[in-house]
């Protein structure tokens, strides 16, 4: 077993808080050690050293500050490129009591890269392999839906320095690409529900604002894309989050913990409560009421990251969400992010 303590001989004029502050600590800090390692009848309370001949001491003892340097070099502190991997595979599950639960599937590829001109970051994201309960999605509606979104993909998104998405590199060259790919699609999906899909698609896409709120408030984007400013945070601090896509997003309250996972890999868990006053109907409906509510939503919001010590890379990425009514459950999603 590893010794991570010796025995110091008191000497005379000695304190408590003379020894402790040549060990970078405080008296009570010292205090409190050598309590927890020396006999019950050999504890020592009072600052005077009196007739004590020894003091159990840390050999690697480690400031507040050296604590806190440490953990913030293990941690992402500024937004690069290396945050991402290439590839993520992803898994979500839905569950309601109003409907049957849904698990869905699929690979995500991101390419981020710095224009030179602009200063910004781009990333070029790509969704696909879609599987609902494991299997490929064999009814229309879904296929239509699929290959909609695959003819405009590549998207490129503008990403900020804190690794927010704040907006489309080129909206217009979504649009005039589904447009272009529109009329191959018009020739495999026929009929009046296809085409009334289509036009719902293109006009959705068309609105640049609506567009981006559609993946801005996704639990995905939420989780894949985080503020960088987070994993450096120690107290408790407010942040809006979407419970349901398109709804609006909801303060919540959030604490953070930190735990290595292994000598390579750091967690990083965030803990969020709903602290805004609305309805869980309200967000169910995504439209704020203006009356007051005596019923607040009672919601959690779970995110655990798993980052590397070394290059600060995005191994794996968990989000819970969870909304009552009540104490009665309405609403959970899960969503799973691994590298590969």
């Amino acid at each position: 077993m590893e010794i991570d303590f010796l025995q110091y001989q008191v000497r005379n004029g000695d304190t408590l808080t003379s020894i402790a502050s040549r060990l970078g600590m405080t008296g009570e800090e010292l205090k409190l050690f050598h309590n927890s390692h020396c006999e019950k009848m050999d504890r020592v309370w009072f600052e005077n050293l009196n007739k004590v001949k020894t003091i159990f001491v840390p050999i690697h003892h480690k400031t507040e500050a050296q604590k806190d340097q440490e953990r913030k070099n293990t941690l992402p502190s500024q937004f690069s490129p290396s945050f991402f991997a290439t590839t993520y595979t992803v898994y979500e599950s839905f569950e309601s009591p109003f409907e049957t639960p849904v698990n869905i599937g699929y690979t995500i590829d991101l390419n981020l890269h710095k224009e030179r001109k602009t200063g910004q970051y781009i990333v070029s994201y790509v969704q696909k392999d879609f599987t609902s309960d494991g299997n490929a999605p064999d009814d229309k509606v879904s296929s239509l839906s699929i290959a909609c979104m695959k003819s405009i993909m590549p998207l490129e998104f503008i990403m900020n320095e804190k690794g927010n998405i704040t907006g489309f590199a080129d909206h217009k060259k979504i649009t005039d690409t589904f447009i272009h790919q529109r009329k191959d699609l018009e020739e495999f999906y026929v009929g009046e529900v296809s085409q009334n899909y289509m036009n719902i698609f293109e006009r959705n896409i068309k609105d640049e604002s609506f567009l981006l709120q559609q993946f801005q408030s996704t639990l995905l984007f939420q989780t894949l894309f985080p503020g960088i400013d987070w994993f450096q945070k120690k107290a408790k601090w407010k942040e809006p989050f979407y419970f349901l896509q398109n709804s609006f997003p909801v303060q919540c309250e959030i604490n953070i913990e930190q735990e290595n996972e292994d000598e390579n890999a750091v967690s990083t868990i965030l803990n969020g409560k709903i602290r805004e006053l609305c309805t869980s109907q309200e967000i169910l409906r995504g439209i704020k009421l203006k009356e007051k509510t005596s019923e607040p939503a009672s919601g959690n919001i779970v995110l655990e990251y798993t980052t590397n010590i070394k290059n600060k890379n995005l191994l794996q990425a968990k989000a819970s969400v969870s909304l009552s009514h009540e104490g009665v459950l309405i609403h959970q999603h899960h969503i799973n992010i691994t590298q590969g």
